[in-house]
């Protein structure tokens, strides 16, 4: 019997051992529970899985993949249905791309240091992938940008799999070793930051006070089994999931792809222990950045902050633009900032609510406050980080 025309048979070519991945699927679903229903194609899979024997024969009405080499696009491309790529590579299958935004990472990792005080830093690679680059390069351009020096590490092999493991790990602790300290350093994937925390250990560097360490993807399992815990950068896989389906709708509805990749932004830096210290020598200062970084949503001020710590507030004023470059009213604003962006972009609460939760005591200051900031309205800031593309 014919299947009905209105029930789309999609494929999902996508991982199922990894973290980001299975927020991906998480997407997905959500998209069809809410558009569907959709008759989908699942299979547990690792990123060197082989090519699907099922895929060459079959004739279904749309794919999402996650693209492992030049054979599987090959495959896709023939059973002729639009496909949606989630996995940035070198490898260029032509398909419409939804995924990371890779230099937003870079930025957000500089910035995670920065903050804490960090002056000295590093970045541990693979020079395999176009993303692994584009992190790279935004982090070491925004710590050159406020005038600090970065010290990078390459990796040789074949993507994430080192044929000379001893040798690799003598060869990162001497690195890390010859760094000025306290110095923090990012690893590109989490797996990098995974032997970047055990080079560490086997050279005698300190975790976090000598060295602190930020990952990317926030792989659970690599994150808890690090000792201490690695901080990582976070993925919106649900958000990518969600308007990858979006797009594959559109094309199975004979619509135009977008014009440029989508790009969705990462949700944040998961603090755990490998980067929990602030590298800041004058303990007061220390003291009230924690401070503010603790309290600055609940609607502190200035005078709170001095409160907390042993020093006037003209000296703390003085003492904080020595250590970070802001004033501690700027540094409150800027972590009420921070925190009002996190819930537009990944929450649907009420502008008023998110004024409520981040210590602005009226939605209107809140707007006024934000535009003034950022240069658009929160409406405005949500609707750019949200939406996925026009056609």
């Amino acid at each position: 019997m014919a299947r009905r025309p209105s029930l789309p048979h999609v494929a999902l070519l996508i991982e199922t051992s990894r973290t980001y991945a299975r927020a991906i699927l998480r997407g997905v679903r959500d998209y069809v529970a809410t558009h569907g229903p959709w008759s989908v194609y699942l299979e547990a899979r690792a990123p060197d899985s082989a090519l699907p024997r099922w895929l060459p024969r079959w004739r279904g009405d749309g794919i999402l993949t996650r693209t492992f080499g030049k054979a599987m696009a090959r495959a896709i491309l023939r059973t002729g249905a639009p496909a949606v790529e989630l996995r940035a590579t070198r490898l260029d299958t032509g398909f419409p791309f939804v995924g990371v935004d890779n230099r937003a990472i870079g930025r957000m990792t500089a910035e995670h240091f920065l903050e804490r005080g960090f002056r000295s830093f590093g970045c541990l690679e693979f020079d395999a992938e176009t993303y692994f680059e584009q992190r790279r390069d935004d982090f070491v351009r925004s710590v050159q940008a406020r005038g600090h020096p970065c010290s990078l590490f390459r990796l040789a092999g074949r993507r994430e799999k080192p044929m000379e493991w001893e040798r690799q790990q003598e060869a990162l602790a001497r690195w890390v070793r010859g760094l000025p300290k306290p110095v923090g350093l990012m690893a590109c994937t989490d797996q990098l930051g995974f032997w970047l925390i055990d080079a560490c250990a086997r050279g005698g560097i300190r975790v976090p006070e000598e060295a602190a360490v930020v990952g990317v993807e926030d792989d659970e399992s690599l994150c808890s089994m690090s000792r201490p815990s690695l901080s990582s950068v976070r993925f919106n896989g649900e958000r990518t999931g969600y308007v990858a389906a979006e797009i594959l709708a559109r094309l199975m509805a004979g619509r135009r792809p977008p014009a440029t990749p989508v790009l969705v932004e990462p949700l944040g830096i998961v603090a755990r222990q490998s980067s929990d210290v602030l590298a800041i020598p004058d303990r007061p200062v220390a003291d009230a950045l924690r401070f503010i970084r603790e309290r600055a949503c609940s609607g502190i001020t200035v005078d709170d902050v001095v409160r907390a710590v042993p020093l006037s507030r003209s000296a703390l004023e003085r003492r904080m633009r020595s250590a970070i470059g802001r004033s501690p009213k700027a540094e409150i604003q800027r972590v009420r900032f921070a925190e009002v962006c996190r819930l537009l972009s990944t929450t649907d609460l009420p502008v008023s609510a998110v004024a409520g939760r981040t210590g602005f005591n009226h939605f209107q200051y809140l707007c006024e406050s934000f535009k003034r900031e950022m240069g658009e309205t929160p409406g405005a800031y949500r609707a750019r980080t949200r939406r996925a593309s026009d056609a």
